[in-house]
């Protein structure tokens, strides 16, 4: 397998092969000495298909700003979704996969004029809106856009909380804005919310759909045809995440407010969703400092470890999207012998490898005492991670090695944009040590079999 350009391609499984069967692969190869991704296609795959099967009557944009690789944007392309694009450079993106205009929605309420102006140019027409000088704006620069109020509906538990930002009050400002717009002459076709990004609040859908129809009675009865319902984003993607008290308050909502003879179409903006857990990051401990407890003790009290990956990287996501991220020691695994390592947890700290005192990636937590040279592993690793990352020091961004099973491989091979160009068959890397792990536990399924999550993470696990 030759990896000179691991993001152009996808590689193909032999049969009884997964994901973390190739993470063990490269790092045992000892090829890798930079951190780097394993994208799970599959994944990808049976976030769509369970989606299709729990929200029916409900169409997925995936909103490209949460992870726009290039790799994501072309599986999901080939799967059929539309797109969130909240900028000019992602719709660019979006549509050189050849991806139609009418499966964009330009879902950013406050637009750059340049940007509204590039829509009208692209046929880029529904957009979303949430106050009068986007009304004016749009009037302008784009007369013909086919136009989406954002309401404000805030989940009481959310990762993320946007409605500060954008939104408007169903109440007190949305008629006003639709007023204005009928007096504009636009055309306001729809509503659309977002209860916030990871909505720990299921309920909250309730709420939301039955204010949108408040709001969709109100533009009808001014000469509006009002046909598109746009649910928002604020679906969690972790693994082992059931989205089904989500599907179920949606479904029934939607019957009770949307019945499907009125014939409005429904659709959605998730993100984390479809790629947070088709991510795992594997990150190597490079250099380590023992903290003694007092002067003449020979048993440190606390253990540094430091990473070749940080917050100014991939963990960009703990400080911008508020995001808890638990490592799994890869050495653990290594032979039985080191399960030993159970017995000798000890308080440590986890660090990214820049100048940088912020750089923290964990704080506080137990962990098997490991020498330099080996792995932490992440899962859950790609949702608001790569777009944000930087090379701060120097430090490069990882690289991702994109993996697909073979009867996947077999449903998108001829599915565009996806081509035959963009899978290779070839074992070469997922033989390494094959015959070594036939006795071992699954490195992330089963890791708290050895030593359970709540031992040496303490809260942090909970976060899920």
């Amino acid at each position: 397998m030759k990896l000179e350009n691991p993001e152009d391609q996808i590689y193909v499984l032999e049969r009884g092969n997964d994901a973390v069967h190739v993470m063990k692969s490269i790092i045992l190869s000892g090829m890798k000495e930079d951190a780097f991704y394993v994208l799970d296609i599959g994944e990808i795959v049976r976030k769509y298909e369970e989606w299709k099967v729990k929200l029916p009557r409900v169409e997925p944009y995936y909103a490209v700003k949460c992870n726009d690789s290039q790799m994501v944007l072309e599986v999901l392309a080939a799967l059929g979704t539309g797109f969130d694009c909240a900028s000019k450079g992602e719709i660019n993106k979006v549509l050189s996969l050849g991806v139609d205009p009418s499966r964009i929605i330009y879902a950013n309420p406050a637009k750059p004029i340049s940007h509204i102006r590039y829509a009208s140019e692209y046929g880029i027409d529904t957009m979303t809106f949430d106050n009068e000088m986007e009304l004016q704006k749009v009037k302008q620069f784009h007369p013909n856009a086919q136009l989406v109020i954002r309401i404000r509906c805030d989940a009481e538990v959310a990762q993320c909380q946007l409605g500060m930002k954008f939104g408007c009050d169903p109440i007190t400002e949305a008629p006003r804005l639709l007023r204005l717009a009928k007096s504009l002459g636009l055309d306001v076709i729809g509503v659309s919310f977002h209860v916030g990004s990871g909505c720990g609040d299921p309920p909250v859908f309730g709420r939301a759909i039955y204010s949108a129809r408040q709001i969709f009675d109100l533009g009808n009865s001014l000469g509006f045809h009002m046909r598109v319902l746009d649910l928002g984003g604020g679906y969690p993607g972790y693994t082992g995440y059931s989205m089904n008290r989500i599907a179920e308050i949606i479904n029934i909502s939607l019957d009770e407010y949307f019945p499907v003879e009125e014939g409005v179409s429904i659709i959605a903006e998730p993100g984390r969703y479809f790629v947070a857990s088709a991510f795992t990051l594997a990150t190597l401990i490079h250099s380590k400092r023992d903290i003694l407890g007092d002067s003449e003790s020979e048993v440190p009290s606390h253990t540094m470890y430091y990473i070749n990956d940080g917050v100014y990287g991939s963990f960009n996501c703990i400080i911008y999207d508020h995001a808890v991220c638990t490592p799994i020691p890869f050495n653990i695994l290594d032979s039985p012998d080191d399960f030993a390592y159970r017995e000798t947890l000890i308080p440590s700290s986890v660090w990214g490898p820049t100048c940088d005192g912020l750089d923290k990636v964990n704080d506080d937590i137990l962990l098997p005492e490991m020498p330099v040279g080996s792995w932490l592993i992440y899962r859950d690793m790609g949702a608001y991670t790569l777009p944000v990352a930087s090379t701060f020091n120097g430090y490069p961004i990882p690289k991702v090695h994109a993996v697909i099973e073979e009867h996947v491989w077999m449903m998108l091979k001829d599915r565009l944009p996806l081509t035959g160009d963009h899978f290779i068959k070839d074992n070469s890397l997922q033989s390494v040590r094959n015959d070594s792990w036939d006795e071992l536990p699954h490195m992330l399924d089963d890791y708290e079999d050895i030593i359970p999550y709540s031992s040496y993470v303490g809260e942090v696990a909970s976060t899920n």
